[in-house]
């Protein structure tokens, strides 16, 4: 195993090896000279039943985001980390710090390398990442997706084992914006904070979504864009927090479409001066800081995109591709919402960054 920038490791509580222990029991073949339903390249080799570290062989470029060790990308690395330990692939870590450029020319470098498999976001959207799956698949590496969909390169390889693993970013978004509403008491006129990523190719769909649910119900929309320092670094977003709600005191809501982001909405409250009641917070993704808001009041909402999920089954997507035929998987991780009302469920999870 080799791991680019390492800041890191990961902790699993018992319940959660239990669970994907049971990976490795549930998958049976017969070995066989056809060809897979899908008219590709049978593979060379094929684990015996209930064979441990079956993925053994396999390399793999893995992408957990980035800043290493931050919030959301510390949680897919675990989930990385899992599934290697649990399937016995061979697996190379890149962090990109949430910079789009930078992911593909890292996407690059990895192809330049001997893998089988490529695990990465879709941000840039299929004119960049999809120029890359082309490339990996020319090359006979599987590309598989996670947390941002890339809806053409899924239909033109799934077959082949691309796969996505994550929220479906409009429907989360536009979610979590209804819900917002609901839970705060807003009302036509009202007016809410909407500090995203729209720009982004693709990973912007979710914060558009966010925007339409408020603008569908008469909701006033401050918009702000999230600038590349505070996409690496939360906290140097804390400036531009407090200049717009001091510009904008009418404001009765806050969405923040970026986990780290949200993570740190306590900080960026306070330093408003504003008091945990003042504000309903609304944002994405469980975090040990997220839970400490939740319980101390200042996040009032926050939708789970059960980031674990979207490390632990790339690693298995691209091992039952090459190790067994099989086509990509789709899986939508994000049908949640945390509140205080269920937060003690899973803040221990949180804690040790599953959850």
């Amino acid at each position: 195993m080799r791991i680019i920038n390492p800041k890191k490791g990961f902790a699993v509580g018992a319940s959660a090896a239990l669970l994907f222990a049971l990976i490795g029991c549930t998958t049976s073949t017969t070995a066989s000279d056809s060809e897979p339903a899908d008219g590709s390249d049978a593979p060379e080799e094929i684990a015996a039943v209930g064979e441990a570290g079956w993925c053994t062989g396999v390399n793999i470029a893995a992408f957990p985001g980035g800043p290493q060790g931050g919030v959301f990308s510390n949680n897919v690395f675990n989930g990385f980390k899992q599934a290697e330990a649990d399937l016995g692939a061979n697996v190379t870590y890149y962090f990109s710090d949430w910079d789009a450029a930078k992911l593909v020319s890292q996407g690059k470098e990895a192809l330049a390398t001997d893998i089988d498999g490529i695990a990465t976001y879709g941000f840039g959207g299929e004119e960049a990442m999809g120029q890359l799956a082309d490339e990996a698949f020319e090359k006979g590496v599987i590309f598989t997706v996670l947390n941002t969909e890339l809806p053409d390169t899924l239909a033109k390889y799934q077959a082949q084992g691309a796969g996505f693993v994550g929220a479906i970013n409009y429907n989360a978004g536009f979610d979590l914006g209804a819900k917002t509403i609901e839970e705060a008491g807003l009302v036509a006129g009202d007016t809410a904070l909407v500090w995203g990523l729209v720009s982004l190719p693709g990973r912007g769909e979710r914060t558009q979504g966010v925007i339409d649910a408020f603008e569908e119900s008469g909701i006033t929309v401050v918009y702000q864009e999230i600038d590349q320092a505070t996409n690496a670094d939360p906290q140097a977003g804390t400036p531009t927090f407090v200049g717009l709600l001091g510009a904008n005191p009418e404001i009765k809501a806050v969405v923040t479409d970026h986990g780290g982001l949200t993570a740190t909405l306590e900080t960026y409250l306070t330093a408003a001066g504003k008091g945990a009641d003042d504000v309903f917070g609304a944002g994405f993704d469980v975090s040990p800081a997220t839970v400490t808001a939740i319980e101390s009041g200042f996040t009032d909402l926050v939708i789970d995109q059960q980031p674990f999920l979207q490390g632990y089954l790339p690693i298995l997507n691209i091992c039952l591709a090459e190790k067994f035929g099989f086509s990509g998987l789709f899986i939508n991780t994000g049908a949640g919402f945390v509140t205080k009302d269920n937060v003690a469920a899973v803040a221990p999870l949180a804690a040790v960054e599953i959850r």
